[in-house]
């Protein structure tokens, strides 16, 4: 069983977030090894325990904590009749404790969480520990963060475990007919989401995969459209072939035509020998076109000849040359647009336009951000990190934000916030890039995270009527733009502010009639 595609798993997701605020603990995966591959890997949350944290951090300990590990591993393996969690003190007296998870008759590994205390350290006990470890001396004032669960706490935690492993072994003998449930991966590599606009692109790849049709994926830049074609790619039939990719837009008219047909010795100074081209590179498989509104009118003419017959003629040469290539393009333009502005070959673009994906942009999938967010938290933690999550203020910015830079930019905001509150348990808003800060907040204030409390309809109309207002703030009441970034009609956006009375104290309306 492949744990990490769980990750993301609303039951998994839920599980986690309890875990860590009712006891501030970390919920990890153990496989049918015995292996805890987010150690393995250096890609798991730091624990709370300033103790395990030291411990994972050095090749001896992570050694000492592999071995804790397993004999509750071993437990599981030898008694196919025991299916209720146990617990275990590692070799530094804290407590672990986990749930077998068995898919059948198949033991497949096991859920646990380490690292707390059964009674609060004494200051001797806290200092043998230290010591043992060889961790510098304890600050004046400072205690070692070491959760403590008593009796009764053990045994809810306890329960929480096995009920999660029994609701995985339910979902994974149904996962053929149930698999929309997972929000990691979704049976294609690496594609992250939840939404609605996400389940449609989704149920489309599958379509497509098992073809052979050029597809022509749309999305504006940042919003995943290589993932999604090597997607599409990896799940076909295909997929033990060549996948290669291809900016067009990252070479002037001469050297991508080399670049797509390779050339002969000689055809042009510097051709010393003969060179293949990407599309008989690719052969067989899967040939990406990235850009491909910005290839010139000539190479347009090439590229429809290798999708209508199949062949092609590399620079300077005279023969013919046969290829059998899927062909998925990518663009972030308007083909259609550049179709009726003669920029771009009718008859080409019905050909590559067979089947369309569009990719929406991250401000149209809003319901993905947590898990995107703690996603990328994973991917980008590193040993001596000890942040678990964002603070509520810079979850709430976040979220109003419109992400312009789509799924590239919440990726490097999420890097570069591991990097400069990393050693903080949650990492607050003030730390966000200035750059989404004011474009939430203007003028740098403190921002107001929706209520939490009250009737669901009376807090989604709150959060409504903020991000309306601080839009209008920020686009100097220019209604179409902040009608754009919302994704809804600029007629939807006026009967709102009306509703909400927020046509009051703004600055003249800055329209273009063109917009409109």
């Amino acid at each position: 069983m492949d744990f990490e595609k769980h990750q993301n798993l609303h039951t998994i997701v839920m599980l986690r977030d309890v875990i860590r605020k009712w006891w501030r603990l970390e919920l990890t995966f153990a496989d049918k090894h015995g292996g805890v591959q987010d150690w393995q890997r250096a890609e798991g949350v730091a624990p709370p325990n300033d103790f395990c944290r030291h411990s994972l951090s050095s090749k001896e300990g992570l050694r000492r904590c592999g071995q804790s590990v397993r004999v509750l591993h071993e437990k599981f393996k030898a008694s196919k009749t025991h299916r209720r969690a146990l617990f275990h003190d590692c070799h530094l007296n804290f407590c672990i404790v986990g749930a077998p998870l068995y898919i059948g008759q198949d033991y497949e590994g096991f859920l646990f969480v380490e690292g707390f205390a059964r009674q609060p350290l004494g200051p001797s006990d806290a200092e043998a520990t230290r010591a043992r470890l060889g961790m510098p001396p304890e600050r004046t004032g400072a205690e070692p963060r070491v959760p403590v669960l008593d009796a009764s706490e053990q045994s809810k935690l306890a329960d929480l475990l096995e009920f999660v492993v029994n609701e995985l072994a339910r979902q994974e003998q149904t996962l053929p007919s149930l698999s929309s449930e997972l929000s990691d991966r979704f049976r294609f590599e690496q594609i992250i989401g939840r939404s609605g606009p996400m389940m449609e692109v989704f149920r489309l790849m599958e379509k497509v995969a098992h073809s052979d049709s050029t597809v022509l994926i749309n999305g504006e830049s940042g919003t995943g459209k290589e993932l999604v074609a090597r997607a599409i790619h990896h799940n076909g039939p295909r997929q033990d072939k060549p996948f290669v990719v291809q900016n067009c837009s990252a070479f002037n008219d001469n050297l991508l035509e080399s670049a797509l047909f390779g050339h002969t010795r000689g055809a042009f100074t510097g051709a010393l020998r003969e060179k293949k081209g990407l599309f008989e590179v690719a052969d067989g498989g899967t040939f990406f076109l990235d850009e491909v509104g910005d290839m010139s009118p000539a190479l347009q003419v090439k590229l429809l000849r290798v999708l209508q017959e199949g062949t092609f003629l590399p620079v300077g040469g005279t023969q013919l040359k046969e290829v059998d290539v899927r062909v998925i393009a990518a663009t972030h333009k308007d083909l259609g647009e550049l179709v009726k502005r003669g920029e771009f070959r009718e008859d080409l673009f019905y050909r590559i336009n067979v089947i369309r994906l569009q990719l929406p942009p991250l401000r149209e999938r809003r319901d993905d951000l947590p898990v995107l967010i703690d996603h990328f938290l994973r991917k980008h933690h590193r040993p001596g990190q000890q942040a678990r999550g964002l603070a509520p203020d810079a979850l709430g910015i976040l979220g109003a934000y419109t992400w312009p830079g789509n799924i590239r930019e919440l990726e490097n905001e999420i890097e570069r916030l591991l990097v400069l509150g990393g050693d903080q348990d949650t990492i607050p808003g003030d730390l966000l890039s200035s750059r989404i800060r004011d474009a939430v907040v203007p003028g740098g204030g403190p921002f107001v995270a929706p209520r939490a409390h009250g009737k669901l309809h009376e807090a989604v109309e709150a959060l409504e009527r903020e991000m309306i207002h601080q839009g209008l703030v920020r686009t100097r009441n220019n209604k179409s733009r902040l009608a754009r970034e919302l994704g809804i009609s600029r007629s939807n956006l006026i009967l709102k502010i009306a509703r909400y009375g927020l046509n009051k104290g703004l600055p003249d309306d800055l329209d273009d009639p063109d917009e409109e």
